[in-house]
């Protein structure tokens, strides 16, 4: 149970208007203000990054918001400095809140002489003090085994699941879940299991990292409004090829939902100018002026949901609750209404 009479939030430079989204969230949900720590994180001529806490921290439970995206390696330095400062500073606990987790994509050996840098990340993070990682869809959750600490894993399909049947209320029966690729045909399915509609794959051949040679469509998606679900849109070619080999295969439109926006390179000019007629992505990476301004892509927020886990796991209460709907609609209440 709870030891100190407030939870204490500090954020990197990674994501600050998702860190005070989570703050005004809290305040509303404590009826008192919890606010951001005061601290200074900036950087040296040379870059070196230099963190200074100005409230005091001792005894405290912290809970450091910063998602470890582009810059990946400035800001997972950023959170390692930050975590060393809170406890030379004597806090009670350090809970490193990462909405997206990086270098989480190479979480195996591939290939002979290649690195493991997601266990090297985890390795970093246990060592800088952290002593629980709050994080959002992994993209293997397998990952949660790199940690000798605890890790709690949000889910964005509960999320996801009462946005469409919010926005898609008029074509629920129409609607087809649709996997780019095997390795991600458990998350469809749970997403697919949360709505209630049939899942389908679209199987794709790569003949080198970032290009797909070939991509076959398992299942029938005639008439069928597809949704893709992915964990995450980095340069959205794939995922702007398989919402053409779905219209070409009968597909009456094509959406997608994808956990992590990294939107990197030409990935917003691709959706712009693709078939899809609209992407929905989660704000658990800043989005850039260019994505918030494309018509066809939408962001949905996960303060509300990162918030209340923080509270729980601070009152030592269930995070696994945030995972059902029924627990999930009302923090959402006045964004969705949920059936």
């Amino acid at each position: 149970m709870r030891s100190t009479p407030e939870p204490k939030l500090i954020s990197g430079n990674a994501n600050m208007p998702l860190a005070k989204g989570i703050a005004r969230r809290m305040s509303l949900h404590r009826g008192a203000n919890v606010g951001l720590v005061e601290a200074r994180v900036e950087r040296f001529n040379d870059g070196e990054i230099f963190v200074e806490v100005y409230e005091n921290v001792r005894g405290e439970d912290m809970f450091i918001i910063q998602p470890t995206s582009n810059p990946a390696n400035d800001n997972l330095m950023e959170l390692l400095i930050m975590a060393d400062a809170l406890r030379r500073s004597s806090a009670r606990r350090i809970t490193a809140v990462l909405p997206y987790f990086g270098y989480a994509r190479q979480d195996r050996r591939t290939k002979a002489r290649t690195p493991i840098s997601a266990k090297l990340v985890a390795n970093m993070l246990v060592g800088s003090g952290i002593e629980r990682i709050l994080t959002m869809d992994l993209h293997a959750a397998q990952i949660q085994g790199f940690f000798d600490i605890p890790v709690d894993n949000l889910y964005a399909s509960p999320v996801f699941a009462l946005d469409i049947k919010d926005a898609f209320k008029d074509q629920m029966d129409d609607l087809l879940i649709i996997s780019p690729d095997v390795g991600g045909v458990a998350r469809a399915r749970e997403l697919a299991k949360r709505l209630n509609a049939p899942l389908a794959i679209v199987d794709k051949r790569r003949e080198k990292a970032g290009e797909v040679s070939e991509m076959i469509v398992i299942g029938d998606v005639s008439g069928k409004t597809c949704i893709i679900v992915d964990d995450m849109c980095d340069t959205a070619g794939t995922l702007c090829k398989a919402a053409e080999v779905l219209l070409e295969n009968g597909a009456k439109e094509v959406h997608a939902y994808i956990s992590h926006g990294v939107m990197s390179g030409p990935a917003v000019e691709r959706v712009t100018n693709s078939v899809m007629k609209s992407l929905v992505i989660t704000d658990t990476i800043q989005p850039t002026e260019a994505v918030k301004s494309a018509p066809n892509i939408r962001i949905v927020p996960t303060a509300p949901i990162f918030a209340q886990a923080i509270l729980n796991i601070w009152n030592g209460t269930s995070v696994s609750s945030l995972f059902e709907q029924d627990t999930l609609g009302p923090i959402y209440d006045g964004m969705y209404t949920a059936e």
